[in-house]
């Protein structure tokens, strides 16, 4: 007898379709949860990035000033040679110094990643300064 039940168990391959169901359906599930988070953590990473820009671009417009202090509004054909691999082209970065301390003010116009930082839409047109910059992206 016991040699009869090694002999079936032996001669049975595969899963059954009751079995095949239930994996299926916890993949479904799992699939379920994990398909919306992920997709949250791309839409997060890529705002993210877009800060990252506009941060990069108030820091090569810093660099601008250093060898041109009486510059004011800076477009990206001025900081082009400061930049690597940024695509927006249309922004403007406005520079203001205080006369009594000497520091310089930087704000960043029209660029995604500035109106991502200040809780605006892409459409609308936006000036953040560096110091709200570097707050929302945590430095």
């Amino acid at each position: 007898m016991l040699k009869n039940l090694r002999k079936r168990l032996k001669d049975q391959k595969g899963l059954t379709l009751i079995e095949l169901l239930a994996v299926i359906v916890i993949l479904g599930i799992i699939a379920a949860i994990a398909v919306p988070s992920i997709g949250g953590l791309i839409n997060k990473t890529k705002e993210d990035a877009k800060v990252a820009e506009a941060v990069q671009i108030v820091n090569a417009a810093k660099l601008y000033i250093t060898t041109n202090p009486s510059a004011k509004k800076l477009k990206h054909s001025d900081l082009e040679s400061y930049l690597e691999k940024v695509k927006d082209s249309t922004y403007e970065v406005e520079v203001t110094k205080d006369t009594t301390t000497g520091k310089f003010t930087y704000s960043l116009t029209n660029h995604e990643g500035g109106n991502i930082a200040a809780g605006k839409k892409a459409s609308e047109d936006t000036t953040i300064t560096e110091e709200n910059l570097l707050k929302f992206s945590g430095n």
